[in-house]
Formats: structure tokens, sequence, C-alpha cells
């Protein structure tokens, strides 16, 4: 039977469900479409661990590869270790009998539970639902409506020193090996010490003929030095000094090279307290917020401190995530995400916020070269043309190869902290040797997988996205990087299978891709990224946020390769401060509108699915409704005292059960909407007061990774108007 799956998740787009499910199911039902929910929140997916909920993700992640999915996955929290310890905290506050996250394990059983919580950190969800490539555009309301309503650029300077900084040697990019398996193995990863010992890191890889199997490593003597020098570079040209990494998706390898961010920036520190603040489980991995919470607990906690603050003395001006509060670049490895972070900085005049409060010329210290070259591009184009006109602008809509685990976010399980010299060895069944690289302690060692199915359906997506919009398609790859090579041959293999007669398609590396791309946006036109994994992950929030000053706008069709769909919500994050924000004055920023755009093909693929034309009706008054929604200004405004997401939500319906009165493909529908349209419409303004009353006053949800239901519906649901006029659609 077909099913339309709602993923509760986290944070934001959690609460926002809590107002907008109800509508959806309400309205679903009235045309036979039925709506479920399944809980893939970090709370639930820790429960589900130990056997204290359903697995639901396993549940939905068997779904994605039947031709019955049909899955609205709204953004979740890839958990970094201490978001993972503040969810465990909350779970065991609330009662529930889930161990502490052992900080050294030494036991079988500490490591049995360390394995656990490894599969619900990081990027643990998309993976598992992504059986599908990706199609992320930004629609054409949402783009006519930026053009109408341009949001603000700050100005760019000729002379701005903001700049990228990246390795280019000894990192991953330049030391990655590549092969393309000839036929179905099974692999093995191991280490061979310098004295002959022997240890199988990893065992058991499944492989398929035509897959290709990448290894690399980042030298972490290299990775020391380099960042010594940024950091000095930084002082000398008085600019502001930022990492900016990806220690959520990125969950095993970016933590690591955090913390030595952290160790580079504190060095007298780390000199002088390392050994105590080892012994007491305090990790720089973890960030310099979490280590300030700890020392406290020591007897040298205010040396610690002292020397904390003599190191952001003596040290170049730190980019801030909150100047109000002191919260630097440095405090939490989840809060500076690369995705967001440099976009964001783009947009804002090449500025991140200083220690003083104000905006400043920034260093942006990327350590791996792999994708760093796309940002400085784009610097080096503001600084030479100024910033880009949003309501002119062209866009880039992005094809993604991403189905499968592909490329470097499949790596999580095959990456490791070198303990000993000696060489990191991939081997075949037969025993051959088919990647090698010599190692020191340290190094952060990977291998990634790459599906050569997954290859064949992102090179046909990419040449339907083409055909339908006449755009020129570029894919993103270097011939002198290992992988892109192999990648390379198999894009050339395979587009002789399509109609490609009058299209454009080209190869190009991923800088002069951007330059291209960037040369093309400023005359207005627009270009289709194809992409890698990691780059659809950048890209569909880089040009978005440069265009339409968001990137949860984004419509973002996955489909799956076995039939069905996975439509998620948008790429804006899961927006924590939104949720401070509701917590401490009950006003939710959050803009669903990426949840109105996925809805509407999903409930397209249910009329298909299930043979119900009224789910098609639905959609097609929903896509409307979307449209007037924009052309009303009916987003959050940005302030209390104006309608925030609850609000946004009942425009929504108002608008949507107006269309779905006046139109004429269903009688029945529009009858049984016809009441509900005008009751919307006459209440309007004592809706939207109630919605109001309540702003201004802290809110109790009950919990920030679980919050209670109860508590969170009410919250969410202010409105006894609406929620009445609401119930009496059933």
């Amino acid at each position: 039977m077909a099913t339309i799956i709602y993923t509760h998740t986290d944070e934001a787009p959690l609460l926002a469900t809590y107002s907008f499910l109800p509508i959806i199911q309400a309205y679903a039902a009235k045309a036979g479409v039925d709506v479920e929910t399944r809980d893939i929140s970090v709370a639930a997916r820790i429960l589900a661990q130990f056997g204290l909920a359903d697995d639901a993700l396993g549940e939905l992640g068997a779904l994605a590869k039947t031709p019955e999915a049909n899955i609205i996955k709204l953004p979740n929290v890839s958990a970094s270790i201490p978001q993972l310890k503040a969810a465990i905290k909350e779970l065991q506050e609330q009662g529930f009998d889930v161990p502490d996250y052992p900080e050294n394990p030494q036991s079988e059983a500490d490591k049995a539970i360390v394995a656990k919580y490894d599969k619900v950190k990081g990027s643990a969800v998309n993976p598992v639902l992504r059986e599908g490539n990706s199609d992320r555009r930004a629609p054409l309301s949402v783009k006519n409506y930026a053009k109408s309503h341009p949001h603000r650029m700050g100005a760019w300077s000729s002379d701005s020193k903001t700049n990228v900084a990246t390795m280019g040697k000894d990192d991953f990019r330049s030391n990655e090996q590549s092969v393309v398996i000839p036929s179905d193995d099974t692999l093995t990863i191991k280490h061979v010490a310098a004295d002959g010992t022997e240890t199988v890191l990893k065992t058991g890889i499944k492989v398929l003929a035509g897959e290709v199997v990448d290894g690399t490593f980042m030298s972490v003597a290299a990775l020391r030095r380099f960042l010594a020098e940024q950091i000095a570079r930084a002082k000398a040209e008085d600019v502001l000094f930022s990492a900016h990494l990806k220690a959520t998706m990125m969950k095993v390898s970016d933590p690591i090279i955090f913390g030595h961010v952290v160790q580079a920036f504190f060095p007298t520190l780390f000199e002088q307290y390392g050994e105590q603040l080892a012994a007491a489980g305090i990790s720089p991995n973890d960030g310099l917020g979490a280590l300030l919470s700890a020392v406290a607990n020591l007897p040298e906690g205010d040396a610690i401190k002292a020397a904390v603050d003599a190191g952001l003395a003596e040290g170049p001006a730190l980019a801030m995530v909150d100047s109000d509060k002191g919260i630097t670049n440095l405090h939490v490895p989840s809060d500076v995400i690369i995705d967001a972070s440099m976009p964001a900085m783009i947009r804002t005049s090449g500025h991140m916020w200083g220690p003083d409060g104000n905006e400043a010329d920034t260093l942006a210290v990327i350590p791996d070269s792999s994708y760093a070259g796309v940002y400085q591009t784009v610097i080096d184009d503001c600084r030479a043309h100024g910033a880009f006109d949003p309501a002119t602008m062209g866009s880039v809509p992005n094809v993604g190869l991403m189905a499968q685990a592909a490329e470097e976010y499949g790596s999580h399980d095959k990456t490791f902290e070198i303990a000993a010299a000696g060489r990191v060895q991939v081997l075949n069944e037969a025993g051959d040797v088919l990647i090698e690289h010599a190692v020191e302690p340290g190094d952060i060692w990977r291998a990634c997988q790459t599906k050569d199915a997954p290859i064949r359906d992102w090179v046909k997506l990419a040449v339907s996205r083409a055909r339908a919009t006449g755009s020129p398609a570029v894919f993103w790859l270097d011939e002198t990087r290992a992988h892109d090579a192999n990648l390379i041959a198999k894009v050339k293999e395979y587009l002789p299978e399509h109609d490609t007669e009058g299209l454009t398609i080209e190869i190009m590396a991923p800088a002069a891709a951007t330059a291209y791309s960037l040369e093309r946006i400023r005359k207005g036109e627009d270009t289709i990224s194809v992409t890698g994994n990691v780059l659809r992950d950048y890209n569909t929030d880089l040009f978005p946020i440069l265009e339409l000053g968001t990137s949860a706008k984004m419509l973002s069709v996955v489909p799956l390769m076995n039939g069905g769909g996975l439509f998620e919500t948008g790429a804006g994050g899961s927006a924590p401060k939104h949720v401070q924000q509701l917590v401490k004055e009950n006003y939710l920023r959050w803009d669903s509108l990426g949840e109105f755009f996925a809805l509407v093909p999903s409930l397209e693929l249910y009329a298909e699915q299930a043979g119900k034309p009224g789910a098609k009706v639905l959609a097609d008054a929903l896509d409307r409704a979307t449209g007037t929604f924009l052309n009303e200004d009916k987003s959050p405004t940005r302030r209390l005292g104006g309608i925030d997401n609850r609000g946004s939500h009942f425009y929504l319906a108002m608008y949507w059960a107006q269309e779905l009165a006046n139109q004429t493909d269903d009688a029945d529908l529009a009858a049984a909407f016809k009441p509900l349209a005008e009751t919307l419409t006459a209440n309007e303004q004592q809706i939207v007061d109630e919605l109001i009353a309540v702003q201004g006053s802290p809110a109790d949800i009950g919990g920030y990774y679980r919050p209670d239901d109860a508590k969170a519906s009410a919250v969410m649901r202010p409105s006894k108007t609406l929620n009445e006029a609401i119930a009496s659609l059933g």
C-alpha cells in the first residue's frame, strides 16, 4: 500500500513539523492520501541502538531500495561528539537507560558501546536513505521572487585581504590513489608496521565489478606545519583566522583535523598542560568550549584558563561564532561547517565577525585542497568584479553523485588515525596490493568507494537535466586527481549511451568550472554543476546562498535507482540557533518553504503509486498556493511581532485551501475545502493575532533532542481558531 513517509528529525525542522504535519495529514486524508511518520532524530537513533525504540532508519533504508518508496526527509543533525554527548545526557535525564559515551574505551564492553554510538554520529542518515543521485535546484517561483525581492549582499573591495589557505601537498587530494575493481571482490585494509607487525584495520569490504576504490592520507606533520604557517600569516596580514571543516558529515577525519587546529592555535597551552588534559579525557577534537567546561574540575583549571586567554592574546584575532558570548571559531567543531560558513562569509563582503564585534577580512583555512580552490575562485571573482546581484544573476543547479554512500561521505568506517609508522595497504581477496601508502604516527588515512551503477545513473540524470533545461552541464572533475581521472573515463564511456545532440556537456576541474559558472552567472545565465558527493553539498549551499540568500528554499529530488522517490527539504541545516530563540522568546524563524516544495513531487508520485488522482489535485493546488505564498511574502519575518514559522504555515494552509476550493478537477475535494477556505479567510486576523500573542516569553518544549510531544505540540500550535478549523476537515 502506498504511503508517504514524513520524517521526524531534529531541532528547528522537528519543531516546524509539530505545526505543519497536522495540516498536511488533514488535507491529505480528504484525498485518501496516507501520510505516516518515522522518527530518525539523533535521540531516536540512539534509543534504537540500545533496543529502546524501533530502528526507523533501518526500515527506511530498506524501503528506499524499493519502487514503493516515497520519503520526505527533513534536515537532521549529523551529530558531532559534543552533540552526541548532550543527547545522551538528555535521554538519561528523561529516564532512558543508555550508557555514557566512553571517552577512552579499553574494555570490550566499552568498545561495543562506542561501536553503537559510531552508527549514530556524523552522517549516519543520508548514506542509508540516498539510494539515488541528487537533483537539486531553485524552483522557478523562488528564483523569480529572489529577483524581484533581492536579498542584501555585502559590498566587496578590490583591496580585500580575504583569502583561502590550503595545503596543496601531503593532503588527501595529493596522496590519493584510485583503482577500478575489475570483478566482484572482497577487500582488506591492513597496517604493516616498520618492524613487520601486521594489523588488520578492516576486512570483509565487499566491492562490485566496475567500482572505484580510493585510498589516501593526510600527513599530520605537514598539517601541523601548515597550520602554524597560517596562524602566523593571519597575524602578519592582520586578518581574522578561521578554520572551515565538515566535522559532522566527515565525522572521523575532520574532528581530528579540528583538534590539530585547536592545538596549533594554543601551542603553549598544550605544551604545558597537554598531558594533564589527556589524562582527564579532555580532547582538543571536541573544541575549545568543551575544554574550558571540563577544566573547571581540574586542579590546574585556573592556570589552564589563563593559558587559553594568553593564547588568544598572542595569536591572530580569531573569527567568532558569537562575539557577544565569546564563542570562537574553535569552540565547537560543529559550529563552523564549511558549506554554510564559506558562502556566508562571501555574501558578507568576505568578512567574518571578530572578537571586537566588528566584521573583518578573514583567512579561511581549509586544510585539504580537494575543493578549496572553488572558494578561492569565488573570492577572487568578487574582489575583481564586486558582489553578485541577486536581481540579475543566473543559477547553478546541481546533479550530485551521492547514491550508495559514494565518495568521501562513505569513508567513515574506513578512516583511521595511524598508531605507528609503516604502510597501509588495500588488498584484494587474492592478496594483491591495490593501494599502498607509507604513513607516520597520527596520519589520517581513509578509503572511499563509488559503485558503478550510481555513476551510470549520475551521467543519465545529468543528460536528462541538460535536455530538460537547455543549460550547459559541467562535470566538475579534475584529470590530475586520481579518483576524478577514473570518473572521467567512466563519464566518457557512458555519455554515448544517451542522446546528447545539441547539448553542451563539458568536463572541467572544480576551480575552472567555478570560474566558467561565475562568468555565466554574471550574465544571468544558468549552468548545471554535475559533481561528486562533497561538492554537491558545497555547491547546493554556495550558489543558493548567493542567489537566494538561503539554501533552505531549494527543491531537492532524489530519483531512487530502484524506483520511488526521496524528497529532501533543502540544504539549510537544522538551525540550532532557531531552537534557542524559540526557547528564549517563543519565536521560530525556520522557513518551511523547502517542505512545501518537497511535498508537491511527493504527492505527484503518490498519485502514480496509488492510482489516486486526488493526490495530484492536492499537489497542483499546493504548487499554486506556494506561488501565492511567495508573492505575498509570507515567510517568517526576522523579528518579534511579525509572523514566524507557525504563521507561515497558516498562510500556506489558507492559500492551499483556497486553491483546492476553486479548482475544477475534483468537485468532491472542492466541496470539502470550500468551508475551510472560507473559515481561514474570514478569521485571518484572529489567527495571526493568536499566533503572535505568544511571542516574547520563554517556551517549554520539554527537551532539545527529544522534545515532549504534548509540550512541543502546544507551543507550535497556539492558535485555537486555526486548530479547530483544521480539525473541522476530519
